[in-house]
């Protein structure tokens, strides 16, 4: 009997690896002759390159997944040259990159196959934008060659619950096939899993929707697919972007909405009072915490104060798989491990405060909601992955409160803006009930910047400068320097307040911010030098107004607009400047105060002279997340009056001396 199965067992495994072997190999689509002579793409004018060709295959088998990646590129400008510098994007804790083989061909068709250095970068596109990338530059490249790679990923266990193909890209693609052999198979007795397919951003204009074979392969052709966009402050380009999503169930669905969100709901509660149902291990860990009169609110913070302080795993650095088990750190099964082991991820935390809470003597109830970092949550898609955040609700004085400890460094009371102003189930056994987040307004997450300055007879100005980042904002600085060493930190912050003023200045930080803690600002103390910044204008000297405003000087320039302005959450900016002029100089013209207010954005701007002394303030704040492209217009309005007000300057009258020129 063994011999009868082993046989065919054998074959099955050689087959599976000769097909792996041959794929990995140099295998190579035929050159269109064409497209070797081609100068431009008529439906993409003025591209710099294009796609000709792309495939994806994803094998989605076993628990593990690979794909396999094979792109052709059209150099057809000097600029599209940099597209020959190739970045393959990875995570190494949960897929790697392999197989990869590149070459050039240039217009006449002689090949120069790649064989040199394959690096491993950070590729950092923002200063919250960072990720991994496989880095090589092809060989000689030049307008009208033909750049041409293909690689594989393999996936870690469970990443078939992400699976998708990306249509849209950076350049133009003129063809592009696309396949996913799903999995199938049973595991000890459970239903199969069955998979459906979506493209919530639609299809490009005559593509065929995706066709499963009697092979379990779902595939697509697409033709003529247009460059994706990027706008400043636009929403997440994985909802922008045309894609197709793979969503794995057990068993059979039910389709019909309210049915699928009631299942939901039903099991998600189990598996939550499942976790959280240690009354006395929570009740003893509380008596560690709170003192019996502390008042209510009281009590809710030191809470919330102390599950902050147990380690997050999910805001250390990244491990790979051999990391993880050398740490010998394991998933929590309850609330009651999270505290003894005082580790936990993120969502572990969360729910730990949940715990607490009710051990308190709170109504607190668990919410499954959808962050807005990546993708709008639409339940009519019934994609139960895409409630991929918690909260806990608490019942305080008749107000509803949202809370996420689990988040690093969110403040009390501040959930983190991505899970803001979103949709959610609010959990009972009987299948839950859906609810909106919270949006905080602008007040609470404020950039502030006080000076105490002094106007230099050559026009230079100096002196001390504090900025302090509240609510939201000190959160976000505070997640993107979290494993960050001092050194780093310091130029962080540094570069930031450089980047926000309009003229060359020479800053340096000057005490040690506290990073670690979420209750208070994140607070920093700069010396500050700007040389020229009085310029002569005759017998007097112009003084600018502003000394913050580069960030804006630049927004919503252009009159046309792709997709809505998104904001991450509403914010105010408040810049409070004093600047002592020099003996007998004084302030000959002053701009008359502005105040603009539309309810939700305000800009105001008013300048004092105080006995010889000057005090500058100005005022902005955004009370949005959302404006859609037919209101566009109106708030470029805003942004170009608000950049007239800011250019306005202020007139002096020197002294015995001249400003310099």
């Amino acid at each position: 009997m063994r011999r009868m199965y082993f046989f065919p067992l054998v074959i099955l495994l050689l087959s599976t690896l000769f097909s792996a072997s041959a794929r990995a190999g140099d295998e190579w689509l035929p050159i269109d002759p064409a497209e070797l002579k081609m100068t431009s793409e008529p439906l993409a004018p003025g591209a710099p390159a294009i796609y000709l060709y792309r495939q994806v295959d994803r094998d989605d088998k076993g628990w593990a997944s690979t794909e396999y990646n094979y792109l052709r590129i059209k150099i057809l400008t000097e600029e599209g040259r940099r597209y020959a510098n190739i970045e393959i994007p990875f995570d190494k804790t949960g897929y790697k990159v392999s197989g990869i083989r590149a070459r050039t061909i240039h217009p006449d068709g002689s090949i120069v196959n790649f064989d040199g250095k394959v690096y491993e970068n950070t590729i950092e596109k923002s200063k919250s934008l960072k990720y991994l990338a496989k880095t090589f530059s092809m060989p000689e490249v030049t307008v009208g060659s033909i750049v041409e790679y293909h690689f594989d990923y393999n996936y870690n266990d469970y990443y078939i619950f992400d699976s998708r193909w990306i249509l849209s890209e950076e350049l133009f693609t003129k063809h592009a096939k696309f396949s996913l052999k799903r999995f199938v198979q049973k595991q000890y007795g459970a239903p199969e899993w069955n998979v459906r397919w979506v493209w919530p951003a639609g299809l490009p204009s005559g593509t065929k929707p995706p066709e499963e074979g009697p092979d379990h392969v779902i595939r697509m052709e697409a033709n003529n697919i247009p460059a994706f966009q990027t706008e400043d402050y636009m929403p997440p380009e994985n909802e922008l972007k045309l894609r197709v999503n793979f969503i794995y169930y057990e068993g059979v669905m039910d389709f019909n909405p309210d049915k699928f969100w009631t299942s939901f709901g039903k099991k998600e509660n189990g598996r939550v009072e499942e976790f959280v149902n240690k009354r006395k291990a929570m009740e003893q860990a509380l008596a560690q915490i709170v003192s019996p009169n502390d008042a209510p609110m009281v009590k809710l913070q030191k809470i919330y104060a102390r599950t902050q302080q147990v380690r997050n795993l999910s805001y250390e650095e990244r491990k790979t798989e051999e990391e993880q088990k050398r740490d010998k750190l394991k998933p929590a099964a309850n609330v009651e491990e999270i505290w003894r082991n005082q580790y936990g991820s993120g969502w572990e935390i969360t729910w730990l405060f949940l715990g607490l809470a009710r051990a308190a003597g709170f109504e607190a109830t668990p919410c499954i909601v959808s962050a807005r970092n990546e993708y709008f949550f639409h339940k009519e898609r019934l994609n139960s992955h895409e409630l991929n955040a918690n909260v806990v609700l608490v019942k305080l004085e008749g107000k509803d409160l949202y809370f996420d400890p689990g988040a690093a460094f969110a403040p009390f009371g501040l959930l983190p803006w991505m899970e803001t102003g979103v949709l959610g189930l609010k959990l009972d056994k009987d299948g839950g009930k859906w609810i909106t987040t919270d949006v905080p307004a602008s007040d609470a997450s404020r950039i502030e910047r006080k000076g105490e300055l002094k106007l230099l007879e050559d026009g230079s100005l100096e002196g001390k400068l504090t900025v302090t980042w509240t609510g939201l904002e000190g959160m976000s600085r505070r997640v993107d320097q979290r494993n960050e060493d001092e050194t780093s930190r310091k130029k962080f912050l540094e570069d930031e307040v450089k980047e926000s003023m309009p003229m060359a200045s020479e800053l340096e930080l000057t005490n040690q911010p506290d990073w670690k803690s979420s209750a208070e600002p994140l607070k920093a103390e700069f010396t500050l030098k700007v040389p020229g910044f009085a310029s002569s204008a005759g017998r007097r000297a112009l003084l600018p107004i502003c000394l913050f405003s580069a960030n804006e000087k630049h927004m919503f320039e252009h009159a046309d607009r792709v997709y809505p302005v998104y904001y991450s959450y509403p914010f105010k900016k408040v810049d409070d400047i004093k600047i002592e002029l020099p003996l007998e100089w004084k302030a000959a013209t002053l701009p008359q105060p502005f105040d603009q207010d539309v309810k939700v954005a305000e800009y105001k701007l008013s300048v004092e002279d105080q006995k010889g002394d000057l005090n500058l303030r100005r005022e902005f704040r955004i009370d949005l997340l959302v404006v859609p492209k037919e209101s566009y217009l109106a708030l470029r309005g805003f942004y170009q009056m608000m950049r007239t007000e800011d250019d306005k300057q202020i007139v002096l009258q020197p002294g015995g001396a001249s400003a310099s020129k």
